[in-house]
């Protein structure tokens, strides 16, 4: 009996698949040659895969969008952790501050990675729990790099928990101050003697990825040491998008298959 043809859900489920089992974000021809399909199908039925969030495109590789990742943390881990612990690792080497990273879901961010030095074991790593933005340094940090259209889901948890949105002190002033400078900080906001600094890795404007954070104490985030705590921040996220999106890739979607 001849095989049935593939349906428009099989071609979709197929892609969808392979970038979620893929140890390292795979680029348009990887895909079409492993699902079997042309490279001009495979990427029209990928356009509509990250249109719904079941696929990221990060330049010219893709990863599990936000869709995979609220079904299967694995899907994560497969891909984006592996390619993102090395970063991990000497940002803390570096700082010798506890560096996570996170992913954005549907209202919150989550923790898939964490690298902790032995003598931060008292704080919490808080591996694989979901964050809201009033609370936490990485929510809000991706939350300020997202088109402003796409931050009511994440207010919502922030408005059930009787925090305050609007004035100076408000979470939209912080959204606000965190846009302008790229940075978002918390002291003492989820533990008091902690404080965090944190910044999104955003290959697209308007689409951020994940977000590392650093964590320590809050005398180590003091007015002397931010600056160089932002800098090795900012090297460190800029070399992250860079692995994202591969050597020369475009920031911006192109108009056709690449």
């Amino acid at each position: 009996m001849p095989e049935a043809p593939r349906t428009a859900v099989d071609k979709a489920l197929d892609l969808v698949e392979a970038v979620a089992r893929a140890s390292q974000p795979p680029r348009l021809t990887d895909l079409a040659e492993e699902v079997g399909l042309h490279r001009a199908t495979a990427y029209r039925v990928l356009l509509d895969l990250v249109r719904r969030g079941w696929v990221l495109r990060a330049g010219d590789r893709y990863l599990p969008g936000t869709a995979v990742l609220q079904l299967s943390s694995s899907a994560a881990r497969n891909s984006l952790t592996a390619l993102a612990r090395p970063v991990l690792t000497a940002l803390s080497e570096r700082t010798g501050l506890m560096v996570n990273l996170q992913v954005p879901e549907a209202d919150r961010s989550r923790v898939i990675d964490v690298v902790r030095p032995d003598r931060l074991a008292m704080i919490s790593h808080l591996m694989g729990e979901a964050l809201p933005v009033h609370r936490f340094a990485g929510p809000l940090a991706l939350v300020a790099a997202l088109d402003p259209s796409a931050r009511a889901p994440y207010l919502r948890p922030a408005e059930e928990a009787g925090c305050e949105l609007t004035g100076p002190d408000g979470l939209l002033a912080d959204i606000e101050r965190t846009e302008r400078s790229g940075f978002a900080v918390e002291y003492g906001r989820n533990e008091q003697p902690v404080a965090s600094l944190s910044r999104a890795v955003v290959p697209q404007p308007g689409t951020p990825v994940c977000a590392l954070t650093v964590v320590g104490l809050n005398a180590e985030f003091d007015a002397s040491r931010l600056p160089r705590l932002r800098q090795d921040l900012r090297e460190a996220t800029d070399e992250l998008r860079r692995i994202l999106s591969g050597p020369g890739a475009p920031t911006t979607l192109p108009d056709g298959p690449s």
